[in-house]
């Protein structure tokens, strides 16, 4: 079954670091881009960061500066550098390729909490 699974949440202080996985279960080489979203409670699942499949990257601008996304094509994986984290990071943490793409569905994402 193709699949994402997401890991490397936790809980951290204010300032603290971050590496999430999202490890998928085929090839990620041929997949155009992969994407990081997160989802605090009682908010709208919103984008985080995109790498493409040349390295070129975007970032949402509350993340711009933070936040490092690369990608392990060998590993079939995914990864997002969390660095000065803030309370308002505090969400669950997705990884998703393109919809319609063998990856494209949700996974079960992992939960970062950061505390003040």
């Amino acid at each position: 079954q193709v699949q994402l699974v997401e890991s490397g949440g936790g809980l951290v202080q204010a300032g603290g670091s971050l590496r999430l996985s999202c490890a998928a279960s085929g090839s990620i080489f041929n997949i155009n881009y992969m994407d990081w979203y997160r989802q605090a409670p009682g908010k709208l699942r919103e984008w985080v960061a995109v790498i493409r499949s040349n390295g070129d990257t975007n970032y949402a601008d509350s993340v711009k500066g933070r936040f490092t996304i690369s990608r392990d094509n060998a590993k079939n994986t995914v990864y997002l550098q969390m660095n000065s984290l803030k309370p308002e990071d505090t969400a669950v943490y997705y990884c998703k390729g393109p919809t319609g793409s063998v990856f494209g569905s949700w996974g079960q994402g992992t939960q970062v909490t950061v505390s003040s």
